[in-house]
C-alpha cells in the first residue's frame, strides 16, 4: 500500500484495529499534534515504546503501530487534555525523525487491512468470553461497534484486553493471520481461567 509521513505517540500500549485508546495529554508537542489533527481531520500513529519512556526525550519504536482516530476529547478539571481515539488500520515503521519541539515523524508503509472472516468453532468460547468482559468494561467500549462472529475482531479484543505482556501483545498485532491469533490466544485463556 501507500507509504506516507506521520505524527507518531510511543506509548507503553500496544492500539489494535478497533480499538479504543484514552489518553490524557500534557506535553506540548503532543497537545500541537492532536490540535493538527483535529483541525486536518487526520490521525496519529500508535507504535510500543521498545526502549525509552511516555515523557521527555526520544523512545526507541517497534515496527509495526496502529493509525488511531480521534474520536473525542475534553479539557479535564486538572487541566489536562483527555482524548479518546480509535484504532484504525496498521503500518510498518520505515524510517523516523524527530521535530524540533520533539515530535517524532514516522515515514511508515500501510498494511492491508484483515479481511473479515468467520469466527471457527474452535474459537467460540473465545467470542462469548469477550461478550461478557465487555459488558462489564463499562462506557469506553459502548461506542465500538461489536462483531462476535469476526475472528479478526474477537482476537484484537481479546489481544488488547487480557493480562498478557506487551511484547506478546505486539506479537499478536504482528500476525496476519487472525486464525493464528486466536490460536495463540486459547491456551492464555486457558491459563487465566487455571489460575483464577
Amino acid at each position: 500500500m501507500s507509504d506516507a509521513e506521520i505524527p507518531l505517540f510511543p506509548l507503553n500500549t500496544v492500539l489494535f484495529p478497533g480499538g479504543p485508546l484514552p489518553l490524557r495529554i500534557f506535553e506540548p508537542r503532543y497537545l500541537d499534534m492532536i490540535s493538527r489533527c483535529l483541525k486536518g481531520g487526520h490521525g496519529f500513529g500508535v507504535v510500543l515504546i521498545r526502549e525509552g519512556r511516555e515523557a521527555g526525550g526520544a523512545a526507541r519504536m517497534v515496527e509495526v503501530g496502529t493509525m488511531a482516530r480521534i474520536v473525542d476529547w475534553d479539557q479535564g478539571e486538572d487541566g489536562l487534555l483527555g482524548v479518546t481515539a480509535h484504532g484504525q488500520g496498521r503500518f510498518r515503521l520505515r524510517g523516523s525523525r524527530v521535530q524540533e519541539d520533539g515530535l517524532n515523524l514516522g515515514e511508515v508503509e500501510f498494511l492491508a487491512p484483515e479481511a473479515r472472516q468467520p469466527l471457527a468453532l474452535r474459537h467460540a468460547r473465545l467470542a462469548r468470553l469477550l461478550e461478557t468482559v465487555l459488558a462489564d468494561l463499562g462506557p469506553l467500549y459502548d461506542a465500538i461497534d461489536k462483531d462476535y462472529d469476526d475472528a479478526s475482531w474477537v482476537g484484537y479484543r481479546l489481544a488488547e484486553l487480557l493480562p498478557i505482556a506487551l511484547p506478546d501483545k505486539q506479537g499478536l498485532l504482528e500476525l496476519e493471520d487472525a486464525e493464528a491469533r486466536l490460536d495463540a490466544l486459547l491456551p492464555v485463556v486457558a491459563s487465566l481461567q487455571r489460575d483464577g
